[in-house]
């Protein structure tokens, strides 16, 4: 199976210093500081990295579970909002909110739900993610006739 590689490197103490992250394939590489993760400053950070991960890892599941049930999508479109929160003596990201749109010619309401749903469970990020209270709103969005 696929095995994937990301790096990162950090240099100085934690509030002043600051780092980089890069991924293996060389699509992304950015920046990150103290302020990028805990307050408002410029770069990215590791709940963001996660996000991103999530949101494409479930938009491709609930892609899969549609097309095997015969129920082509025609667009997924997964926003993740990660929250990191202090817990006791240190900091845990404690929920996460999938927010999902999907247009899929010929479904009804429920069978869009069980899939997303069940998108949710198995999708590789959400089972390692298992630890988080994972969340999901999703909406059919309705195409119009041709």
């Amino acid at each position: 199976m696929a095995k994937r590689t990301a790096s990162a490197v950090w240099e100085g103490t934690l509030r002043e210093g600051k780092g980089t992250v890069r991924l293996g394939s060389g699509a992304f590489e950015g920046q990150y500081s103290f302020a990028s993760r805990f307050e408002e400053g410029t770069g990215t950070n590791p709940e963001e990295l996660i996000g991103a991960a999530h949101a494409g890892c479930f938009s491709m599941a609930l892609a899969a579970g549609l097309t095997k049930a015969g129920q082509n999508p025609t667009r997924i479109s997964t926003t993740a909002h990660v929250s990191l929160e202090k817990v006791g003596e240190g900091f845990k990201i404690t929920t996460i909110d999938l927010n999902t749109e999907a247009e899929v010619p010929g479904i009804d309401e429920k069978t869009f739900l069980d899939a997303a749903e069940t998108a949710k469970k198995k999708c590789p990020v959400s089972q390692a993610l298992a630890g988080v209270d994972i969340k999901l709103n999703a909406t059919l969005i309705k195409s119009a006739a041709a």
